[in-house]
């Protein structure tokens, strides 16, 4: 019986490097997996402006010196001011992020002698109506 067991486990053995190379044969055929298909880019719609910029605003006495009486667009208002500062040449020389302010603008930014650039805005929103 003893060689009985011997033969078995010996005919096994055989059988089970066989089946293995044959899974591994198998596992070489799969085709390679195929690229992903790219998709068109999606076209971006025109940006809009906000329409709150863009609404004609009044401005008070005091701006309408610098930027003129007639109604206009914050945007439009900004603009006109860094004319008026470009202009007059007040941006301070050393910190460029500073206007120094002359008798106008000093009516328009609250009777400061020197105004942060990021501050205009703040002021303007103050003087439009």
């Amino acid at each position: 019986m003893a060689t009985k067991k011997k033969a078995k486990k010996a005919a096994k053995k055989p059988a089970k490097k066989a089946a293995k190379k044959k899974v591994a044969k198998k596992a070489a055929k799969k085709p390679a997996k195929k690229a992903a298909k790219k998709k068109p880019a999606k076209k971006k719609s025109a940006r809009k402006p906000n329409a709150a910029f863009m609404k004609a605003m009044t401005p008070s006495a005091a701006l309408a010196a610098v930027v003129g009486p007639k109604a206009l667009a914050r945007t439009e208002a900004v603009k006109k001011i860094w004319g008026y500062i470009k202009s007059n040449k007040l941006q301070d020389s050393k910190n460029r992020r500073m206007v120094n302010t002359d008798a106008k603008l000093k009516a328009v930014f609250g009777g400061k002698g020197q105004v942060s650039m990021f501050e205009i805005a703040k002021y303007l929103g103050k003087n439009l109506s």
